[in-house]
């Protein structure tokens, strides 16, 4: 399988490219609108075919690049259940799973940071876990109908109970991390082990963090697959 993970650094954003090495079928998960060129570059000299477009979920922080890409590929884009998205292709449920060749990706619902989000596991092997399991933290809970509790459940009950040597790439990262494992965020992710589901509510709950830049832009345009909204003068 082959792998390649990319960063948008004004919103901090990994975008994960994977393909079958044989067939060159090709998926993106979270590109990012501003990097469009440089993923369709890379997809170009490694002379792949991209397939799919996921999403872990909808993004405050960043538009989506899955709308110019499915315009210029001809690539299919792939939504979480409920997500409130109407022009995507489908919207992928809990444990569903689809087969690209070699390539099996299946999902597992992690709402708490927005009330739909995906993580991602691919071959039993490796978990894009968007921005719900993050590297030593996790997600904001405090707009997008998020909800401490649902996501502590999620974390704890779903994914620190697959393989401890399954390996972890989130969807943003703040400290130059690139890649963790479920046994390391067991042991050594404070926002789990110094807190139990009551303290770690409180602790989400007085964050106090800033909104997203990019919100106002954001948001609906990812309701959109990436497209900004019109406005008839």
């Amino acid at each position: 399988m082959l792998f390649r993970q990319l960063f948008d650094h004004e919103s901090s954003t990994y975008t994960y490219l994977i393909a079958d090495e044989k067939t060159k079928a090709a998926i993106l998960i979270d590109p990012v609108l501003e990097q469009v060129e440089r993923d369709l570059q890379l997809i170009k000299e490694l002379g792949l075919v991209l397939r799919y477009c996921f999403e872990t979920h909808i993004h405050a922080d960043h538009i989506t690049g899955t709308g110019k890409l499915r315009q210029l590929t001809g690539c299919l884009g792939i939504v979480p259940d409920n997500a409130p998205v109407t022009c995507a292709d489908k919207q992928i449920k809990d444990k569903e799973i689809i087969q690209l060749d070699g390539i099996i990706i299946q999902a597992i619902a992690t709402p708490g940071h927005t009330n739909s989000h995906a993580a991602y596991l691919i071959n039993n092997e490796r978990l894009f876990t968007g921005d719900s399991l993050l590297i030593r933290g996790c997600g904001r809970t405090d707009f997008q109908s998020g909800n401490a509790g649902t996501l502590f459940d999620v974390i704890t009950q779903k994914l620190f109970t697959l393989p401890d040597e399954t390996l972890v790439y989130p969807g943003h990262d703040y400290k130059g991390f690139t890649v963790s494992t479920i046994q390391e965020e067991k042991q050594h992710n404070p926002r789990f082990t110094q807190h139990n589901r009551d303290s770690f509510i409180h602790f989400m709950s007085n964050l106090n963090l800033p909104n997203p830049q990019k919100i106002m832009a954001a948001l609906p345009a990812n309701e959109r697959c990436g497209n900004a909204v019109l406005v008839n003068n």
